[in-house]
């Protein structure tokens, strides 16, 4: 377990190097300059000084390598289009709203959508196996923007339900995090629905049976047990998913996290605020994935952990 992990991390180590390489200089690479965007004329004395606040008057690999070595040291640098406010502040001050609209919407879909599964996977009534189904099949045909944008019409506008702006009250987070979830409640019924009625006619469920086991029994102790792998397998590029989904769920809802804050600073162009998001969201990527493996691990000792 140990050499597996370490194995993983250094993997991950590996990818963030490259991932920071790519979004380094495809930024640079791509035409334009993150100064004198807004229609304000800009003397070319300001703009020597600003190029050469942010090493922008250097050669691409000196730059590169200027900000290899401070993000080594923790040091993402400055926002350019915010000056005196460092990458790290602006990330710890949006990540709580993100990670806790993320962590609601993880739960809901997990409750609704192994509720939804399992249902289906035991169900003998055809209609009630049609609609959940149906269910599924428009949740994932719907892009979530969509399907934030008709939430918000109905049960915000027309019915005036819930709130469509921050996250003040809970209340506030309702919508959000149904918008967020609906996807992942499709996957995750269709994962449980398949994975259960596969488990349910295995040999040893039929052995389970003839020794007198009560059926609930035999669901949940032989059951569901064995059919949750896919799930727990899923739920690292599920996290990883809702962390990135919230991108655009987070600008509809006005809600100040680092989902929104990253569509702001590619608008803006400001070089080092990309550059700290994306090492973090690839992170999260990679922690949340290792997560899911050890615990799939955990719940089934037979699985060997390679890398």
């Amino acid at each position: 377990m140990i050499k597996f992990i370490c194995k993983r991390l250094l993997a991950g180590i590996l990818s963030l190097f490259i991932l920071a390489t790519i979004t380094f200089f495809t930024m640079r690479i791509i035409p334009g300059s993150p100064f004198g965007q807004e229609g304000i004329a800009m003397s070319p004395q300001v703009a020597e000084a600003l190029n050469k606040k942010y090493a922008l008057d250097k050669s691409l690999p000196e730059q590169y390598l200027i900000y290899l070595q401070n993000a080594l040291q923790g040091d993402f640098g400055e926002s350019i289009k915010r000056p005196g406010m460092d990458v790290t502040y602006i990330i710890s001050r949006g990540a709580p709203s993100t990670i806790k609209l993320g962590f609601y919407a993880f739960s809901f879909a997990m409750v609704v959508g192994l509720t939804l599964g399992i249902i289906s996977a035991l169900t003998k009534k055809r209609w009630l196996q049609g609609i959940i189904t149906f269910i599924a099949t428009l949740g994932v045909s719907i892009p979530s923007f969509l399907m934030a944008m008709l939430l918000m019409i109905i049960f915000g506008v027309t019915l005036k339900l819930f709130p469509l702006v921050g996250l003040n009250t809970p209340k506030h987070y309702v919508l959000p995090t149904i918008s967020l979830a609906i996807y992942p409640i499709s996957v995750i019924t269709r994962l449980t629905r398949s994975s259960l009625r596969d488990v349910m006619n295995k040999d040893y469920i039929t052995l389970a049976r003839s020794k007198g086991s009560k059926e609930l029994v035999v669901i949940i102790k032989h059951g569901l047990k064995n059919a949750l792998l896919p799930i727990v397998t899923y739920s690292g590029p599920l996290i990883a998913y809702l962390m990135t989904g919230s991108f655009v769920i987070e600008s509809l809802f006005s809600i100040p996290g680092i989902g929104s804050e990253f569509v702001n600073s590619i608008t803006n162009r400001d070089y080092t605020l990309i550059m700290g998001m994306s090492i973090f969201f690839g992170s999260l990527v990679i922690i949340t994935s290792l997560l899911a493996d050890i615990v799939s691990a955990i719940v089934d000792p037979r699985i060997k952990l390679k890398v």
